[in-house]
């Protein structure tokens, strides 16, 4: 008879070291920029410890911003903060107090 495991991780966003979601793919991405920055610079003619010192500098500061904006945001909250602006003006509320008051 066959034994099976069963997959705790149903409906639970990805997240690796700390990263969530989208912020993966992000910091993929700027991994990806950073290693096609470094071909470039370095086929351009600069010295190789100085390519080092420039990508290293950049990725550092990729890995800080990206681990901030995971932190302060969360899974969804980068992409319900662009959906922000796409409201129409006459639909903006400055609270939710019109929502919380409502009664059945």
């Amino acid at each position: 008879m066959p034994v099976y495991q069963i997959n705790k991780g149903i409906n639970k966003p990805i997240e690796f070291k700390g990263l969530k979601a989208q912020y993966i793919g992000f910091l993929a991405g700027g991994l990806v920029g950073l290693l096609v920055l470094f071909a470039i610079i370095y086929i351009i003619g600069f010295p190789v410890y100085l390519c080092v010192l420039v990508i290293s500098v950049l990725g550092t500061g990729l890995f800080m911003q990206v681990y901030k904006l995971s932190h302060k945001y969360g899974q969804y909250g980068l992409m319900k903060r662009g959906a922000k602006n796409y409201l129409p003006g006459y639909l903006k509320f400055r609270s939710r107090k019109l929502f919380t008051r409502l009664i059945k």
